[in-house]
């Protein structure tokens, strides 16, 4: 998972991405989850959001790997201050 503020990698160039909009997707209830650094330490830890996907998405490289944005977050790990995620559609579980 990725926040919607996600950094710049060191080159100084984002990844190219297709942004698109699945309808289908927009209003449903999921959960996903994933890790993030852990401040001080070369390790991660894992991290679970459940909100409401937007049905925006994006796809990334020639063979796509999309990312879906969950917003309205009623789960998020402890600090974390954005208000929504974009999350691998391998990592979402649909709560509807």
């Amino acid at each position: 998972m990725s926040s919607i503020v996600s950094p710049v990698p060191e080159s100084g160039t984002a990844l190219p991405y297709e942004s698109g909009f699945a309808p289908e997707m927009q209003g449903r209830r999921a959960e996903c989850d994933g890790g993030a650094p852990i401040v001080g330490t070369r390790y991660a830890g894992r991290q679970d959001f459940a909100g409401t996907l937007t049905g925006h998405y994006r796809d990334y490289g020639k063979y796509a790997w999309r990312w879906y944005l969950l917003a309205e977050l009623t789960k998020k790990p402890e600090g974390y201050v954005h208000e929504a995620v974009w999350c691998d559609a391998d990592s979402l579980f649909m709560a509807d």
